[in-house]
C-alpha cells in the first residue's frame, strides 16, 4: 500500500516564532527543518507522493528540488484547512496529514508507522508529549476532519482514531516549537539542512 503524505507548511516568516536560537536566522532555520521534513517523507518506501500545503515561495522553490514531492497552494484556512485542502488532491487511496516541523525524521520511522496505519481505518500518532498530533491518516478515502492544534490527540482519539503503537523515541515524535524539541532533534539526528545551519551556529559561538 502507498500512502500520499499531506504536509502543511506556514510562511516561514510566520512559523517558528518560538524558536530563536542565537545565531541562526528564524526563517531559514524554519525553511531548513520544513525541507528535511519533506525530504525525509519522500525518501519513505511506502509513501508514493508528497504533497505541500504552502503560500512560501522559498518552500515552494525548495519542494521543486526534491524528487516525490509537490506543492499546492495555501487556501489560507489555518492549518486544519490547509491539511483538507491536501488531502482532498492527493492522488492515493490512503492518505496522511503530517506536521512539518520533524526534522530528525527517519523515512524507515515513517514507514513503520503506516504499516501499522494500514491496519486501522483511522489513526494517528502523538507527539513526544502526548498532547500534539505528529500525522492524522485515513486508510481509504473519507470526510477528512484533522484537528491539528491544542490538545489535539485526545481530539483524534475522540473522533474514532486509533492511536498507533509508535514508540516514544522514534524521530516520528519528535516536532520541534522550542529550542529545548530543537536540541532533542539534534541528538537524533537532524537532517542536512538542519544540521548546517546548527552547526554554523554552533561553530561562531565558539569562534
Amino acid at each position: 500500500m502507498l500512502w500520499s503524505v499531506i504536509i502543511p507548511v506556514k510562511t516561514t516568516q510566520a512559523a517558528k516564532t518560538r524558536l530563536e536560537l542565537p545565531g541562526t536566522d528564524r526563517p531559514q532555520l524554519a525553511l531548513a527543518i520544513a525541507l528535511d521534513t519533506i525530504a525525509a517523507a519522500a525518501s519513505a518506501e511506502t509513501v508514493g507522493e508528497v504533497l505541500v500545503v504552502t503560500s512560501d515561495a522559498d518552500v515552494q522553490a525548495g519542494v521543486d528540488q526534491i524528487d516525490g514531492a509537490a506543492w499546492i497552494s495555501d487556501p489560507g484556512m489555518g492549518l486544519n484547512g490547509a491539511a483538507r485542502a491536501g488531502l482532498e488532491r492527493a492522488t492515493h487511496d490512503a492518505r496522511v496529514a503530517m506536521l512539518g516541523d520533524l526534522p530528525a525524521l527517519r523515512p524507515t520511522d515513517l514507514d513503520r508507522a503506516l504499516l501499522s496505519a494500514s491496519a486501522e481505518e483511522r489513526s494517528f500518532v502523538p507527539d513526544a508529549e502526548e498532547t500534539g498530533t505528529i500525522f492524522v491518516a485515513w486508510r481509504t478515502p473519507a470526510t477528512f476532519e484533522p484537528h491539528f492544534g491544542s490538545g489535539s490527540a485526545d481530539k483524534h482519539a475522540e473522533a474514532g482514531h486509533v492511536r498507533l503503537p509508535v514508540p516514544a523515541t522514534s524521530t516520528l515524535r519528535r516536532d520541534v516549537d522550542t529550542v529545548e524539541h530543537l536540541d532533542a532533534a539534534y541528538e537524533l539526528g537532524v537532517g542536512p539542512r538542519t544540521a548546517a545551519l546548527l552547526n554554523a551556529a554552533r561553530a561562531r559561538s565558539v569562534a
